[in-house]
């Protein structure tokens, strides 16, 4: 590395990661931290009590994203921001989002220890609801604080439980008043595990995101009706779940037609009701879920989708209807902030490649209104959404540290 880059301190970020692991695991490994659960509010807690000790101003916005703010000596400017998740998926890994947040933090620590001022304010971020595991659409609160989703839709969301959004945010005590889209960036960056395996297969260590998939999200109803298994005949049965099931191998084939250039689709959550024995579901949701490189091929396969749930429906004599969607990854990356990453990269010596994005971030929404850069560092053989997730720091480092360096050159812009 260049002698003269700063470095993080790895151990310090390295103590981190794992005293975070320690907060609802799971499976040994694993963590299971929903958004907005008590889990969920531990984590909260421990971030914003070091985040204060790192000298960070601490404010709440109103769905409950966190920032935390260390000032510049011109205060008034828009700020470097940085940040990610502390929730988890269901089965979640220890590094997907977490890392980004602790970064983050460790950058500001390191400015701290080694007595650097920027002339711009860094804001690092903590995103409420990114994975979506508990309240629908997935990075609902990146979303209302870019304006859009409104923060009536949000607060209004309800887990399976029938539990609303507003409601636990209350409980955990992360109802803030800040107002929504209050700061305001001059860039954003956000450093991510690639969820993915290509760095670590090519043994590159930093990738530079210079693009997304495009992808899209449904949740689509099936309406049939109850009757009794034995008796009803085949040709007068509506068999929500067996509609279901039509639609989910067609989406699957559907993913498999396009796999050749990098397209997928899938169908990661149904629910029946009254899902017993003896008795036909009257009633089925499911979540499609299906992304693209090329984002008219991506908007090709929608077609197809629906496409497919009229034949489904024709097939199981059921009804079924959209009743939710959401996109995101129509390449909200910043050409400034690419050159700023690659600028720096080459300037401290890192090898690094530029790379795709193929999940979704909370850094798509900010991208919609701030110039936008990620950073991908590798997890072992691409795991994640895993209890078997795992990182190695020496790996990890490079990128946190072009981390580092990209926002004090911004900052000080």
């Amino acid at each position: 590395m260049n002698k003269n880059a700063m470095e993080i301190n790895g151990q310090r970020l390295w103590d981190s990661l794992e005293a975070s692991g320690q907060i609802g695991k799971l499976r040994g490994t694993g963590l299971r931290r929903l958004p907005l659960s008590d889990a969920n509010k531990e984590m909260r807690d421990t971030f914003c009590a070091w985040a204060e000790a790192a000298g960070c101003t601490v404010t709440v916005d109103q769905v409950g994203n966190i920032f935390a703010r260390r000032p510049g000596r011109d205060d008034a400017l828009p700020a470097i921001a940085t940040g990610s998740h502390l929730d988890t998926q269901m089965c979640g890994g220890k590094y997907d989002g977490v890392l980004g947040v602790m970064s983050g933090l460790e950058v500001i620590r390191t400015l701290n220890d080694l007595g650097v001022e920027t002339k711009r304010p860094i804001e690092l971020v903590v995103w409420s609801n990114e994975e979506g595991a508990r309240f629908t659409p997935p990075m609902q609160g990146s979303l209302a604080f870019a304006g859009d989703l409104s923060l009536e839709t949000v607060l209004a969301s309800q887990d399976a439980d029938g539990l609303r959004f507003a409601d636990e945010l209350r409980r955990i005590g992360y109802d803030g008043t800040r107002e929504l889209g209050e700061s305001e960036f001059e860039a954003y960056l956000e450093l991510h595990i690639e969820q993915g395996p290509v760095l670590d297969r090519i043994g590159i260590d930093t990738g530079i995101v210079v693009a997304g998939f495009k992808s899209h999200g449904l949740k689509i109803q099936v309406t049939g009706n109850t009757a009794h298994v034995g008796p009803t005949p085949m040709d007068e049965r509506q068999n929500a779940l067996v509609g279901a099931a039509h639609l989910i191998t067609a989406v699957d084939a559907i993913g498999w037609k396009h796999h050749p250039q990098g397209g997928k689709s899938t169908t990661p959550h149904i629910s029946c009701f009254p899902n017993l024995p003896g008795i036909i579901p009257e009633s089925a949701q499911l979540t499609v879920d299906f992304r693209h490189p090329e984002p008219e091929i991506a908007d090709q396969m929608l077609a197809e989708v629906k496409a497919a749930m009229a034949e489904a429906a024709e097939k199981a004599n059921v009804k079924m209807e959209i009743i939710d969607s959401w996109s995101f990854g129509d390449n909200p990356f910043s050409d400034d902030c690419i050159k700023a990453l690659a600028d720096t990269a080459d300037a401290m010596g890192i090898n690094y490649m530029e790379i795709r994005s193929q999940a979704g971030h909370d850094a798509y929404a900010i991208g919609k209104i701030a110039p936008m850069g990620m950073i991908f560092t590798p997890c072992t053989a691409g795991v994640s959404h895993n209890v078997e997730e795992s990182i190695e720091l020496d790996r990890t480092l490079p990128g946190v540290n072009l981390l580092l360096n990209t926002m004090v050159d911004l900052a000080n812009r």
